[in-house]
């Protein structure tokens, strides 16, 4: 309730020209050459945007994408403004509004919940090193996005996109479908024009699934790249923040912003290395003569033309094509698990201990036992699994802990990712990001049919970019892009030149369900 007021104490506020500002669909360059020839200003860009919001998020689609909005964001829009009027913009985001998983920390008023009540007074004050570069590069944090409550690593068996804070996040392609997650609210608000692009986090699948069943480009970057210093952690081996934008260049300006180095998360040391303008190679990049190991999984049927026709896009834009077979990887599940298990335990206390007074769990048995307390707010639906076994792990000097992180990276990297690419002489592997969105349910929870291609690059700290390469039966589905460590650029280059070329991304329409699609009944 607290947000619905909030929403309607910004948006209302609007003069009455501020909703004339187009927003939807509209990319961050062409909302930087807006702000730049004064045909709109960041104030009344971040109006239009928070209008939009209290037109859809909790009446009209009722996406559910929103947890808070940033009461200061409308002074930092217009501070945005007085740099440009005085000629000294910050960059390409000065003045773009952009939205933050509500599992990092900013330093507004607003509390950092992970989804989770146990979290509701969790108002450090504090930006995480992520948001204080986006800040630092003018962009305007706009609010928290619902996710899957504790980055969806409770439960065995969760329903993805529903938090006991936000309730669960609707598709905006269709309402009955899953925004999958865990950035599922980052997922759907950016597919949704509810900013111009948005941050979302990654253990294991959560920026590239909810990117691809939103029909957003969203890129895990290389371990290391992006801090990862005042979020609310699963793994230090595994986590990352990401960007997730409606276009390639979208995400690389946004993680132009996001990049760096940071002094309190040891894994960034080499990142200040490899920082760039990520944006500016991509127009002249090029696929000719590139060779691209291609994976060819089990799917769908109905997916299997649109990973044809995008292959043919690649192969027509000079790529040289080579098929790879997957590697067997025995024992990688179960290794990861044992990794995530373990550092889950250790890394939330480490983050607990930094939390304001008012936060009363201090480890995760603490965390256990609130939700145990709470269950009809916390566990309507799915229980705590995944947290019990972690709770039963040794700590970080166990030696079963330190042979799965060592055998899970030795398979996903050399024995995976590494083997494939050699085995093509290829510098990048594709293959369909996920299968089609399945229904919500509240009974079953996630009920996934088709590939994945998340679990190795994340195990291995590697690239991985996800594109839109078109609908299937209404839905959008993802193409992704994979590179060895710190070749960011290498999926970026190759993500963009097969964007320009295929142009298959398809705006949402926020049909109550797929199969009223009158294209999938045959109708037209």
């Amino acid at each position: 309730m607290r947000n619905i007021i909030l929403l309607a104490a910004l948006a209302g506020a609007a003069p009455a020209t501020a909703q004339t500002v187009a927003i939807e669909e509209v990319p961050v360059e062409r909302l930087d050459a807006m702000l730049a020839n004064g045909t709109a200003t960041s104030e009344g860009i971040t109006r239009a945007y928070l209008a939009r919001i209290a037109a859809m998020d909790h009446t009209g689609p009722t996406l559910r994408a929103i947890i808070a909005l940033n009461p200061d964001a409308l002074a930092a829009a217009r501070a945005s403004d007085a740099r440009r009027k005085a000629g000294k913009p910050l960059g390409p985001l000065d003045g773009v509004p952009v939205l933050v998983k509500d599992n990092i920390e900013t330093r507004d008023p607003i509390a950092t919940t992970a989804g989770s009540l146990a979290l509701k007074d969790n108002v450090t004050h504090r930006d995480a090193p992520v948001v204080a570069r986006l800040r630092a590069a003018g962009a305007v944090i706009l609010g928290k996005t619902n996710l899957s409550e504790w980055a969806n690593i409770r439960s065995d068996h969760s329903m993805s996109g529903w938090s006991g804070v936000g309730g669960l996040v609707r598709n905006p392609y269709a309402l009955d479908r899953t925004a999958c997650g865990s950035s599922s609210g980052t997922g759907a608000a950016v597919a949704a024009s509810f900013a111009g692009a948005g941050v979302g986090t990654e253990t294991d699948g959560s920026v590239v699934c909810p990117s691809a069943m939103n029909g957003l480009v969203g890129l895990k970057p290389t371990l290391g790249l992006v801090s990862r210093t005042h979020v609310v952690p699963i793994s230090h081996s595994q986590d990352t923040p990401g960007p997730m934008a409606r276009s390639v260049r979208d995400a690389a300006i946004l993680l132009g912003g996001m990049a760096g180095g940071d002094p309190a998360d040891p894994a960034t040391r080499p990142a200040d290395a490899h920082v760039h303008d990520f944006a500016a190679p991509l127009a002249a990049a090029s696929l000719t003569g590139v060779r691209i190991a291609v994976l060819r999984p089990d799917m769908p049927e109905a997916m299997k033309p649109v990973y044809a026709a995008a292959l043919a896009v690649l192969k027509a834009q000079g790529a040289v094509l080579v098929g790879v077979d997957a590697p067997k990887l025995d024992g990688l599940g179960e290794a990861e698990s044992a990794v995530l298990h373990t550092e889950l335990k250790a890394d939330l206390a480490s983050y607990l201990a930094t939390t304001p007074a008012a936060v009363k769990t201090r480890t995760l048995g603490d965390v256990i036992a609130f939700d145990d307390a709470n269950t009809a707010a916390e566990m309507p639906f799915f229980g705590q699994e995944f947290f019990l076994a972690a709770e039963r792990t040794h700590g970080l000097s166990d030696p079963e802990y330190l042979g799965a992180l060592a055998k899970s990276r030795r398979l996903a990297g050399k024995e995976g990712i590494d083997a494939m690419l050699a085995q093509a002489n290829a510098t990048l592997l594709v293959a369909p990001t996920y299968g089609v969105a399945w229904l919500s349910d509240t009974v079953s929870g996630d009920g996934s049919e088709g590939p994945s291609a998340s679990q190795l690059p994340a195990v291995a700290g590697y690239p991985h970019l996800t594109v839109p390469m078109g609908l299937t039966k209404g839905l959008p589905v993802g193409l992704s892009f994979i590179a060895t460590a710190w070749g960011d650029q290498t999926v970026l280059n190759a993500g963009y030149v097969y964007e320009q070329a295929s142009h298959a991304r398809v705006a949402p329409r926020y049909l109550s369900s797929a199969n009223l699609d009158p294209a999938i009944d045959g109708t037209r």
